[in-house]
């Protein structure tokens, strides 16, 4: 049955989050099929998958294409069944750049051709191309069929500002580009795009005009394995240039379990300040606080300073410890103890590494208590440590993240670039997980719920 321009009001009021469910990570999960369910679509029936596409693939297999990898076990089992599946998605945040290299190495990861189709949307009209159509008619049983970058599209970023007084300009186009793929390419959708996680078209209103929807194995496994071991961590390593991952922590900090939380970079910065006037002192944190910077992403405005006291005093009452930086390189290589006007911290000083080892060895002595291996959680790099002057922090640190699960503690890194300072300055099996997409794992573990498991959930129960 077709999207109506009111049910897809409805659905857009759900995605922004006007109306909210009360479902945590693994009601979602639990509401969602995952590939292996799909057992009765036929062989030979055209099948939509939402690929985890967005890579820079190197000179041979397995070297830059691991989410591309990541997506084999999904498609080996569409095609084991016989479905035409027509892959679609993005790469990068640039509507120029092509997945042409990306098809390449999807086709020597599976062993075949795919089928590239590089001009499959027509904009003015929000209709779906004639050439995508052909392709599904001349493919047989098994076949793959690529789509181009979907970000070339606008159609695709529209939601991406978008705010709750937009939904009934936007619904009437979003419900005609999603009928369009149900009529003119599939009415089954998987999602194994795990680190897909902003308001694309392609992750969170096309699910809309489904008739069948499901969680592609490796982002299945992903949410239901390591993402609900995280749900439990009792120690969190959070760090990162924007404040805004304040309600990330908060949501981790509510769910009961933590115990230790570890800060660096900007989120550190507000707490230092905020723990220091519960003291009725205060702590100059430079640029950070100052409005000349507001449109800065480091900027800290006073209300989430007042966030801060509150997460700090709360969490102080349940026996939470906050370990912060003791000492900062600043700007200039210095380090100091405390900031000016015009300083900015792009690292944490040597003190504060000694500090937080300390600290490490205690949590160590304290999880020997348990009845159960501990569980850590690291998102995020300590400072600017893509600049060499200012890596230290990060680099030293990588080794606290070995010495905690060779003493027996799960420990997680959360993607995203403290992924890649793992890569960069330790081995893979330092850790128990290192995850694939640090957005989505912020989102599934922090305050708001993961867009695309919203819009599948909604697919799913068919709730809209």
């Amino acid at each position: 049955m077709a999207v109506t321009k009111e049910k897809m009001e409805a659905w857009l009021r759900r995605i922004l989050g006007v109306d909210k469910l009360n479902l945590g990570l693994l009601d979602y999960i639990a509401r969602i099929p995952r590939v292996k369910d799909l057992t009765d679509v036929a062989s030979g029936t055209p099948v939509l998958v939402r690929g985890d596409l967005d890579c820079k693939p190197g000179a041979k297999v397995g070297e830059g294409d691991i989410r591309l990898r990541s997506m084999k076990e999904t498609l080996e089992i569409g095609r084991s069944r016989g479905w035409i599946q027509v892959i679609f998605g993005h790469i990068g945040r640039d509507p120029q750049l092509s997945l042409d290299k990306v098809c390449k190495r999807l086709g020597e990861i599976l062993g075949c051709e795919i089928k590239f189709v590089p001009d499959w949307f027509d904009p003015a009209n929000l209709t779906i191309r004639s050439e995508v159509v052909e392709a599904i008619k001349a493919a047989k049983p098994g076949d793959f069929i690529l789509l181009e970058n979907t970000r070339k599209y606008d159609i695709e970023r529209v939601l991406w500002k978008a705010k709750p007084a937009d939904i009934p300009n936007l619904a009437e186009k979003l419900a005609k580009v999603a009928n369009e793929f149900a009529e003119k390419i599939a009415r089954v959708y998987v999602h194994e795009a795990f680190s897909a996680g902003s308001l694309d078209t392609s992750s969170v209103v096309v699910p809309a005009a489904m008739d069948k929807v499901a969680l592609g194995e490796y982002a299945y496994g992903e949410f239901s394995g390591p993402l609900a071991d995280c749900l439990n961590a009792q120690l969190v390593i959070s760090s990162g240039l924007k404040i805004d991952k304040l309600d990330d922590l908060q949501a981790m900090i509510d769910r009961g379990k933590i115990r230790w939380v570890f800060t660096a970079g900007s989120l550190a910065m507000g707490l230092i300040k905020a723990a220091h006037q519960l003291e009725g002192k205060d702590f100059c944190i430079g640029v950070q606080e100052d409005p000349a910077h507001k449109d800065q992403p480091y900027y800290i405005p006073p209300e989430r300073i007042e966030q801060a006291k509150k997460m700090i005093a709360e969490g102080r009452q349940k026996g939470i410890q906050f370990v912060m930086p003791v000492d900062f390189v600043l700007q200039d290589g210095r380090v100091a103890t405390t900031l000016g006007p015009q300083d900015q911290q792009f690292d944490v000083g040597p003190a504060t590494l000694d500090l937080f080892e300390r600290k490490i060895g205690e949590f160590l002595e304290w999880a020997k208590t348990l009845q159960e291996p501990a569980i850590a959680f690291h998102n995020g790099v300590f400072g600017k440590f893509e600049d060499p002057r200012f890596e230290a922090g990060t680099k030293r640190f990588m080794a606290q993240l070995k010495r905690m699960k060779d003493a027996g503690v799960r420990v997680y890194v959360g993607g995203g670039e403290g992924g890649k300072a793992l890569e960069q300055y330790g081995q893979p099996d330092w850790v128990t997980h290192n995850f694939t997409a640090g957005g989505t794992v912020l989102n599934a573990l922090g305050s708001e719920p993961v867009p695309f498991l919203v819009s599948l959930e909604m697919a799913a129960t068919k709730s809209f």
